[in-house]
């Protein structure tokens, strides 16, 4: 076979393995149009859910295909919700969009964060649940208090959690029963999300 029929050869498996991983939910962050999920559904569909600050968020080219931009995050973890992080957790995420590239999807050293992760495909890549729906910023309101709110504001997370929950029999205590049937958007005290959270994963064991 010729060199050139290979070089074709290997730049159409290139395009086909960009396409695939452009359709995986390890998408890119900024300007992905993405399917509504709420709480309940992405805590399901997490294979990690961890709480930490960040460390370090890199530009780098992917090790194995050299012409995807990627970022890779490395956090300080304070709690592990969901799968097996200690000490720190880091990810590896598929960057399409230019301004990802910029301002390192927006994940700047100090920040803290909720993250509710999908498993990573075969190439290493993942990406909050629903995308910017999975990843929740800590910051403090102006009483100090420490709050959470997604890419989206928060705006329908709770929405027909309180129906899948009722299918499943699950109960929740009294102060989370209260948070998903009264919050439609904003801020989210963070420790009142990291205990829902716990309560919907006991709820589906």
């Amino acid at each position: 076979m010729s060199t050139d029929n290979t070089r074709r050869i290997l730049k159409r498996c290139l395009l086909v393995v960009v396409a695939s991983v452009a359709a995986s939910p390890a998408f890119a962050q900024r300007g992905a149009m993405t399917v509504p999920r709420n709480l309940e559904q992405m805590v399901a569909g997490s294979a990690d859910i961890v709480r930490g600050t960040v460390l370090s968020a890199r530009v780098e080219k992917h090790p194995e295909l050299s012409n995807l931009n990627t970022l890779v995050v490395t956090l300080k973890v304070h709690e592990t919700l969901k799968g097996d992080a200690h000490g720190t957790y880091t990810f590896r995420q598929y960057l399409w969009d230019l301004r990802d590239a910029r301002d390192a999807a927006g994940y700047y050293k100090g920040q803290e964060y909720v993250l509710l992760m999908n498993a990573p495909s075969r190439y290493g890549l993942t990406s909050p649940s629903g995308m910017e729906q999975g990843r929740f910023r800590v910051t403090r309101d102006a009483r100090g208090q420490s709050v959470a709110v997604n890419g989206r504001g928060n705006a329908l997370l709770m929405r027909g959690v309180a129906a899948e929950l009722a299918k499943s029999g699950a109960v929740l205590s009294q102060d989370a029963s209260g948070l998903v049937a009264k919050h439609q958007q904003g801020p989210i005290p963070a420790d009142d999300l990291v205990r829902l959270i716990r309560e919907l994963m006991l709820g589906r064991s």
